[in-house]
């Protein structure tokens, strides 16, 4: 099945977007869930789980640090894979200028649809491009 991104539906949080190209919601038969996570620059997502699934991050472009299980924060960049077993904490965040665009799967999929309970969290239509807010900045 082909999938084409500007046809999937865009997740969009406070710290970043997430477009779930294949998942077992929307394919039927899929059994592990491939899409493309985008942490702005200065942001990222506080240390959470996946009781139910592996996850694996594919860093596409830009910089990090990572954290999984009790290891202390790494740097992640262009080119690095991270594995996170199943049930164990993690956390990225985006130490670049730029966004840090970033390949992640689940196995067995489903997890993506844990997002919709988050209280910031809002779905943009397929089609529609997410706008970025940008912040003010305090004064110097």
């Amino acid at each position: 099945m082909h999938v084409e991104p500007e046809k999937t539906p865009t997740m969009v949080l406070d710290w970043g977007t997430l477009k779930w190209l294949v998942n077992p919601s929307t394919i039927e038969g899929a059994e592990t869930t491939v899409g493309e996570v985008i942490v702005y620059p200065g942001r990222g997502h506080a240390i959470h789980n996946h009781p139910n699934a592996q996850e694996v991050l594919y860093v596409i472009e830009g910089e990090g640090v990572q954290t999984v299980g009790d290891s202390d924060p790494f740097p992640i960049k262009t080119g690095d894979a991270v594995f996170v077993p199943r049930g164990v904490d993690h956390s990225t965040f985006n130490t670049g200028w730029r966004a840090l665009r970033l390949i992640v799967t689940y196995s067995p999929g489903g997890e993506e649809r844990n997002f919709r309970s988050l209280p910031d969290y809002e779905e943009v239509p397929a089609g529609i491009t997410p706008t970025w807010v940008r912040e003010a900045r305090p004064a110097e």
